[in-house]
């Protein structure tokens, strides 16, 4: 296997890469008429998250870097209120949320950590 290069090697993305996968696996038990709403806006932020941390690390400055990393950190309080919203649905079950909800919330650290590394 090669070697890990660019953004691919910062623990943040893959969290949020790890995160993503998740979303996709546990929005597939959600209503089908949910389908252009809740799940669609939670997978869409989810995505977003890896997407914009790998977008401002290729840009090379670091004042365009931490913007894509703010747009970033903005997706995951989207997550965040899109996750609590299906556990009060009832579309996902205490123990899901949890599992989904400490995903989340470790990145959130990380790429706050990143974000404060920069600044």
């Amino acid at each position: 296997m090669a070697e890990e290069k660019g953004f691919k090697r910062l623990i943040v993305w893959k969290k949020a890469y790890e995160l993503v996968l998740e979303v996709y696996k546990m929005a597939k038990v959600f209503p089908k008429e949910e389908i252009y709403g809740l799940t669609s806006q939670l997978q869409r932020a989810s995505i977003s998250i890896p997407a914009n941390i790998a977008e401002g690390y290729e840009r090379r400055h670091r004042k365009e870097y931490l913007q894509f990393l703010y747009i970033a950190k903005g997706s995951i309080a989207e997550v965040e209120t899109y996750l609590s919203l299906a556990k009060d649905l009832g579309y996902l079950t205490d123990s899901n949320y949890m599992s989904i909800e400490n995903k989340r919330a470790e990145t959130y650290r990380l790429l706050r950590g990143l974000i404060k590394s920069l600044t």
